[in-house]
């Protein structure tokens, strides 16, 4: 395995997790400028709610891994908090606080919400899959113990483990790359690539958490059934109900 630190500024650590991150947002932030007109969307309106898309991606990912899933250690380090460079950010946090954040930026600015949301989830979910390769190197949310040829030593932890932190990093690049087909589709509906990101993610989320080997005071377990996949099940029936809907509604 690679060591998670990159290199040492005095004190300060440089690592895979926050390069990865920095180079997420920087791709996002080309991806967001060539694709905006497509959303109807200005160069600047994009440019103006990337900053505020950054900001709620952050802190909700990280309050949201805070208060539900390791709080006992974050109270106990407080400091620890601020340190998003060494990993703990939990997705579902920063697409609650980003729905929001999009929601109210979109009514005053007088912008469609399906066409910032649309436009936005692209380069997220592609920046969601730098991520998890950074879990990857951090040696963070491993998974259990395998003999599958592709099994992984991570450091810490005994035996050959399955690089789960890959199995979503890859899906969630598909999931991007299907994303970026959808958008040009000649009657695609205002709203599928938003709710179609939602059920995709969420489905491959489920299933793939069954292979991460998560201790039982991480978040919370209910009939072998983690926070996370009950979070995926919601949002799965959620995005089929809106999928469902949006193509029984005739264009007007």
């Amino acid at each position: 395995m690679l060591n998670p630190v990159l290199f040492n500024m005095g004190p300060f650590e440089i690592r895979y997790y926050g390069l990865l991150m920095a180079l997420a947002f920087l791709i996002g932030y080309f991806i967001l400028r060539k694709l905006s007109n497509e959303f109807e969307i200005s160069e600047k309106q994009a440019e103006d709610f990337f900053i505020y898309a950054l900001l709620s991606l952050i802190v909700g990912a990280r309050l949201f891994e805070v208060l539900f899933y390791d709080p006992s250690y974050y109270f106990s380090n407080p400091i620890k908090i601020l340190y998003v460079w060494e990993g703990g950010l939990a997705s579902h946090g920063a697409i609650i606080l980003t729905f929001i954040v999009a929601i109210l930026y979109s009514k005053l600015k007088n912008i469609k919400f399906y066409n910032l949301a649309d436009l936005f989830i692209i380069p997220i979910a592609l920046g969601a899959s730098f991520v998890r390769i950074g879990n990857f190197i951090n040696n963070e949310l491993v998974g259990r113990v395998t003999n599958v040829p592709w099994a992984v030593k991570f450091s810490g932890y005994e035996g050959l483990r399955h690089p789960v932190q890959l199995y979503q990093a890859s899906y969630l690049f598909v999931i991007f790359l299907i994303l970026f087909k959808i958008r040009k589709l000649k009657d695609r509906k205002p709203g599928i690539i938003l709710w179609s990101f939602l059920l995709l993610d969420s489905m491959f989320r489920f299933i793939t958490e069954f292979f991460k080997d998560l201790p039982k005071d991480y978040g919370f377990y209910l009939y072998n059934l983690n926070l996370a996949q009950y979070f995926s099940v919601a949002i799965v029936i959620i995005s089929l109900i809106m999928l469902i809907r949006m193509f029984k509604i005739k264009d007007e």
